[in-house]
């Protein structure tokens, strides 16, 4: 935030072109993180390894529901982004262990304070959401 914008969230400190460009859109840095925020998987991985390293098999253990292949999609993605570490020791048969890289720990600040605001409005959110036409059809 610089000083011209005290006051005024980051998100909100740019004026967006009106109409936002498909291609500026899809190369938005910004976007790009939160389309991996906002996957399925992703942040539970990062909370998960945010408290210790973790095994392959100990992950796929403790996220019920994900599939191995999109447990190793998820890892494979956030070690690409360089949030996540894979170490590979020479034991017989190999083992993995995943873990939380420097950068990676930086995002559990922010995503802290996403969680808290989701709890601190859930009420309000599924008041919202109750009095919205559809919200039942969707699952909401």
């Amino acid at each position: 935030m610089s000083g011209t914008n005290t006051g005024v969230p980051s998100v909100l400190a740019h004026e967006l072109p009106h109409p936002v460009p498909a291609g500026e859109f899809a190369a938005c840095p910004v976007g790009d993180v939160f389309r991996r925020v906002g996957d399925r998987w992703s942040m539970l991985l990062v909370i998960l390894l945010g408290g210790r390293p973790y095994r392959y098999n100990e992950l796929h253990r403790a996220i019920e529901g994900i599939s191995q292949r999109m447990l190793t999609r998820t890892l494979r993605g956030l070690e690409t982004d360089g949030l996540v570490r894979r170490e590979v020791f020479p034991t017989v048969p190999p083992s993995v262990e995943y873990s939380l890289t420097p950068l990676g720990r930086t995002l559990l600040p922010p995503l802290s304070v996403l969680a808290d605001w989701a709890v601190q409005h859930e009420a309000e959110i599924n008041e919202a959401r109750s009095r919205h036409p559809g919200a039942r059809e969707r699952g909401r």
